[in-house]
């Protein structure tokens, strides 16, 4: 089940070559297939290939990722290529990158209003290209940014297209969440209104905050300077534990893989509820690995607290967070690789009490188990969840962007490329009522 993915902005086009050399890496690290049989090993690289690479029958023809690249200027494209290319396992398709000579200037509405529709027609017909080439099509896989004006307006605009365009396919936007101390001073009304239209078109949207990814930079992986790539790393590590080929248990001889559907079927069954998150143990330095062994026992166990105290990592999990009093959870998505994955007991995530009262008992949890080793973690786990973590976040943004709207601060800017004022107040009513929903969790 292939997925073709959309590189929108600066971030999106480096969280998203980050992604496709972690995963390339993931596929010749001989640490990894010590666990597994030869045949289990070809596989699982077999299927990783299948889903994020297009593969010639050529010899000497580098893997090509399913990917359309988009920017309004050209420098993270032409960095994010080059890369790929020097590494000799990979490169990106010819001729689907799409970029002008300038930005969207941090202005959602210049990247919705005018860049999207300018471009529509090229870029749309570059992922039709890009569909085309799969055999068997399960999605769309979006990364982008809250706070810019190209990530996320022509990001949103490009979405709705390709609904449209596709309406049967599943639609996952990776969205990044802004330093709440602010990189752009307008920030917030580009995340209010990416968010709201996102609402409308895509499936799921997986958050990812930046002050969250920077404190696991510095606490658990000891980085002192922390740039953008550290970020990024930490992003694609989560997405990989995400991503990277996983099998249910068997039922009746038939097993189940973690397909982009199977997964947005589970973890976002209802419109109101579409914003994900990942949590993922362990994670830490490389230096620190070889001094550390885990049982699973204890690994689940804190991770079922960290959700249970909405932890963004293990270190300084608040234990005193009671299940009574966590944050309820829709569908949690639990993925398990590594060494002795026989008769581990994954019951304390299908408790009632993490859930409402009014959702299906028997399909809140589903469990994927694969045992080749990832990322030199012996035992590592990879939960995805749909609960009210990042609504939080999104009422702080939701009150920063009033208070400027009240004001009428900067919306001249906005107005002057086709938004009106209507149209940011129908933004706060849409995200008003996701939090609503999600309090009636």
């Amino acid at each position: 089940m292939s997925v073709v993915t959309l590189q929108i902005g600066q971030c999106g086009n480096q969280v998203g070559g980050q992604l496709f050399a972690g995963l390339i890496e993931d596929t010749q690290t001989k640490l990894s297939q010590v666990n597994v049989s030869p045949k289990a090993n070809n596989d699982y690289i077999e299927a990783v290939y299948d889903r994020f690479f297009t593969c010639s029958d050529k010899p000497g023809n580098l893997p090509e990722a399913k990917a359309v690249m988009v920017d309004m200027e050209p420098k993270a494209i032409a960095q994010t290529c080059y890369e790929a290319k020097k590494s000799g396992l990979w490169k990106y398709p010819e001729n689907q990158q799409f970029y002008q000579k300038r930005g969207s200037g941090n202005n959602w509405a210049h990247g919705y209003k005018v860049h999207g529709p300018a471009a529509e027609e090229r870029i749309m017909g570059m992922i039709q290209k890009e569909a085309e080439k799969c055999d068997n099509l399960s999605g769309f896989m979006t990364f982008m940014s809250l706070a810019g004006g190209t990530g996320s307006g022509v990001g949103t605009y490009i979405t709705q297209c390709v609904k449209d365009e596709f309406p049967h396919a599943f639609l996952l936007n990776q969205v990044v969440w802004p330093y709440s101390m602010g990189e752009v001073i307008v920030q917030n009304y580009n995340a209010v209104l990416t968010l709201s239209h996102l609402y409308q078109c895509a499936d799921a949207m997986l958050v990812m905050e930046n002050d969250q990814l920077h404190k696991i930079c510095s606490q658990l992986l000891n980085i002192k300077k922390i740039g953008f790539k550290d970020i990024n790393k930490v992003i694609c590590h989560k997405l990989m534990g995400v991503l990277l080929p996983a099998l249910t248990e068997k039922h009746s001889g038939y097993e189940t893989s973690n397909s982009l559907g199977e997964m947005l079927e589970h973890l976002a069954p209802m419109p109101d509820y579409k914003l994900l998150t990942i949590k993922n143990i362990p994670q830490m330095s490389d230096t620190s690995k070889v001094f550390s062994t885990y049982q699973w026992h204890g690994l689940l166990k804190h991770l079922r607290q960290m959700l249970i105290a909405n932890a963004a990592m293990e270190e300084g999990i608040d234990w005193q967070v009671r299940l009574e009093d966590s944050r309820r959870s829709l569908a949690n998505t639990l993925i398990l690789r590594g060494k002795e994955l026989d008769n581990i007991d994954t019951s304390h995530f299908s408790d009632p009490r993490l859930y409402p009262s009014w959702s299906l008992q028997d399909t809140n949890l589903s469990v994927y188990r694969q045992p080749r080793i990832f990322s030199n973690y012996d035992k590592c786990a990879t939960l995805i969840t749909n609960n009210k973590s990042p609504i939080v976040s999104l009422n702080s943004v939701i009150d920063k962007a009033w208070n400027m709207f009240s004001s009428r601060a900067y919306t001249h800017q906005y107005v002057k490329h086709g938004l009106n004022e209507e149209d940011f107040v129908d933004s706060f009513v849409v995200l008003e009522q996701v939090v609503a929903s999600y309090n009636n969790l």
